[in-house]
């Protein structure tokens, strides 16, 4: 033996007894060395079933970067002690601790230093992932020289700060502009979209994939002893750095977030836009703007809202935990709008799927969206046609002795749905689930047909499928078994929808809420006051969409059924008004008439109408309504707590989310009940 190897063996033996000693005093970490002295981080955050870089997680890598510096591996791989996960960002449940901007800024100063020094390691790094790499786990990898990332369906990455009023913190928006060029990081940082790896590389904000049969840890081992290192934005990417690009991309940015996001209400993209226009060139300019500004948007309303939502968000995906049921067949009746959407959307989430209607002929347009739906979501040709293999017209009704979930969703008649469960109940499985879409219909009454009528509850869906994420879980408090709200709310969360267990009462909470807030609108309008006022007073105040642009979008015929179960009518004037338009085939959206017109999916607005009008009395006025179902609702105990009705509202008709959801809106504005719009500015 050489003295030079004696010295190489000595050396590995030593970065060995280093990383034993390492593993051995930390929570959340675990350290190993190879032959080749490459040593292996690995996160495996203690007592949590995901990694999120909590303060302790980051103290903890401080000292191992410590001890890095002081003792150099040939390389650095960082991966997951969890199969199949990575880093889903910070930990924002600590958000809520930064109550100062001073102890905020310092905080991340702290982390900007730690980061930073896992930059300058004097060897070579590389970061090999599957599953989220999202927030803080994505700033963190941006520090390695390389990026890789499995190509599996469950890996994602992207910075989604801006869903909680805030932009990356952790050095994201100073070294992803670096990395990918300007345009395409703020892209994401912007839109806090999750990107699929393919991608994510196409992007340039990875550098490797590794195939789903491959082996992440060789590729790593690989990349490091390779000294594989990325050397930034190609020429383009940097061109849109430049003084002179920044500028001009920076309007754009700003037209196109004001066409989604007011100022007053999201400040956080426009404080993003306004540090890369003035620094995008300088990484340590962007990270001083970070320090200056992600505290500040941390401890304001929005963001303190939001994270509010976030919390929200999680308590209705928690209800569907108190089941394991798991459905593999899903039987629709009813191919309209709704039935169809409904089935193209349970395929989509890779389900069996029989959708059944009278006659062949009612079914072929649900196909055919169902297909669109698909090309637009799968962009696959081969998944395509695997999606429509699972979607099975049957207009004998063969696939309701197989399914385990039952889906009633034809027209809106309480005899025509107890006629159809009655047929319908001799075929079921001990397991299945049967449930109607009804919008408003009581679940008693159409269950009263049933020899079991505790089996049957609602899965009310909303339109679009594809886009509102939430499901009411029908049940009658006097009759339903609790089994079935269970295994409902299984199932809405299996197909990735947010369950709300709702008791039944006219018009559930969601379209009782909406009741009066859209027959006050009509009202307005009756009376004269233009649509495209009212509904600019609405999306002035926060909500997504203006109430008169939101029943043509439901449809009309669905608004006037409503109306007519919910008891808002006393002296019918409201159906009558509706009733004319419903006559005349004037439906909305789906037709192309309804209050507005309707061109490629767009209403036809005269912007000139909404000249005059106080917006923010027009928006209390609009909200009263709203706001006043929604404190009587909470009296009538419609859904579990005010937490799950701000919840239900939020992703149910769109509340304003950086308030935070309707009951806590009021909690926090007393003076709501004299005026509850916010008085913005126009």
């Amino acid at each position: 033996m050489t003295a030079s190897t004696s010295k190489k063996t000595s050396n590995k033996k030593a970065a060995k007894k280093t990383a034993r000693k390492a593993a051995a005093g930390y929570r959340h970490w675990r350290l190993d060395s190879d032959i080749d002295n490459v040593t292996w981080l690995s996160i495996d955050r203690a007592g949590e079933s995901s990694n999120a870089l909590s303060r302790e997680v980051l103290e903890e890598l401080g000292q191992i970067v410590a001890e890095l510096e002081q003792s150099p591996p040939a390389g650095l791989v960082l991966m997951s002690g969890k199969p199949s996960q990575f880093i889903v960002g910070a930990d924002v449940s600590e958000f809520d601790q930064v109550t100062d901007l001073s102890a905020g800024r310092q905080f991340l100063n702290q982390v900007h230093d730690l980061f930073t020094r896992i930059e300058k390691l004097p060897f070579p790094t590389a970061v090999a992932f599957e599953g989220y790499c999202l927030g803080g786990g994505l700033e963190l990898a941006l520090c390695f020289d390389w990026i890789i990332a499995k190509n599996t369906d469950n890996t994602r990455i992207g910075f989604p700060e801006v869903n909680l009023g805030i932009y990356p913190g952790f050095g994201g928006s100073a070294r992803s502009p670096q990395r990918m060029g300007g345009q395409k990081a703020m892209e994401i940082m912007l839109t806090g979209r999750m990107l699929r790896p393919g991608a994510a590389k196409g992007m340039g904000l990875i550098e490797q994939l590794v195939g789903k049969h491959q082996t992440l840890r060789w590729a790593a081992r690989r990349a490091v002893l390779s000294k594989r290192k990325r050397s930034g934005a190609g020429m383009l990417g940097k061109l849109t750095n430049t003084g002179p690009a920044r500028k001009m991309l920076a309007n754009v940015m700003r037209k196109k977030t004001a066409g989604k996001a007011r100022q007053e209400h999201y400040p956080a993209p426009y404080k993003l836009i306004d540090a890369w226009e003035d620094y995008g060139d300088d990484k340590t300019a962007m990270l001083r703007a970070e320090v200056e500004n992600v505290p500040e948007l941390l401890i304001g309303d929005t963001s303190r809202n939001l994270r509010r939502v976030f919390r929200l968000m999680e308590a209705l995906k928690a209800q569907g935990k108190a089941s394991d049921f798991k459905a593999h067949r899903v039987h629709v009746i009813g191919a309209g709008v709704m039935g169809g959407d409904i089935a193209a959307w349970c395929v989509l989430k890779g389900l069996e799927v029989t959708l059944q209607d009278r006659e062949m002929k009612y079914i072929e347009p649900a196909l055919k969206r169902a297909k669109s739906l698909f090309r637009k979501k799968l962009r696959s040709q081969a998944k395509v046609a695997a999606a429509m293999a699972r979607l099975r017209p049957d207009v004998g009704g063969d696939g309701v002795a197989r399914a385990d979930v039952i889906i009633e969703a034809i027209f809106e008649n309480l005899e025509a749905k107890q006629k159809l469960f009655k047929r319908l109940e001799p075929q079921l499985q001990k397991h299945t689930v049967l449930a109607t879409n009804t919008s408003a219909l009581p679940l008693k009454e159409l269950a009263s047909v049933l020899k079991q009528p505790g089996r049957l509850i609602g899965l009310h869906y909303f339109n679009p499928v594809a886009k509102m994420p939430l499901v009411e879980v029908v049940f009658d408090d006097q009759l339903t078994g609790q089994e079935w709200v269970d295994k409902g709310a299984s199932f809405a969360k299996q197909i990735g929808k947010y369950p709300l267990p709702t008791k039944s009462s006219p018009g559930f909470l969601v379209n009782r809420v909406l009741a009066p807030y859209m027959a006050k609108a009509m009202a307005l309008y009756q009376q004269g006051t233009p649509k495209e006022a009212i509904d600019k007073a609405a999306v002035r105040f926060g909500m997504p969409m203006g109430p008169v642009e939101l029943a043509d979008t439901v449809g009309l015929d669905v608004g006037l059924s409503v109306i007519k179960t919910v008891g808002i009518d006393s002296d019918g004037s409201k159906a009558k008004f509706l009733q004319e338009y419903v006559e005349a085939g004037k439906l909305g959206k789906k037709s192309g008439q309804g209050f507005y017109t309707w061109e490629k999916g767009k209403p036809q607005r005269d912007s000139d109408k909404i000249e005059g009008h106080d917006l923010d009395n027009l928006a209390h006025e609009l909200l009263q309504p709203y706001l006043n179902e929604c404190v009587a609702c909470s009296k009538d105990g419609i859904v579990a707590n005010d937490d799950l009705l701000d919840a239900g509202l939020i992703f149910g008709t769109g509340f304003a989310p950086f308030r935070g959801g309707p009951m806590h809106y009021l909690d926090t504005n007393q003076d709501t009940s004299s005026k509850p719009a916010s008085g913005e500015a126009a």
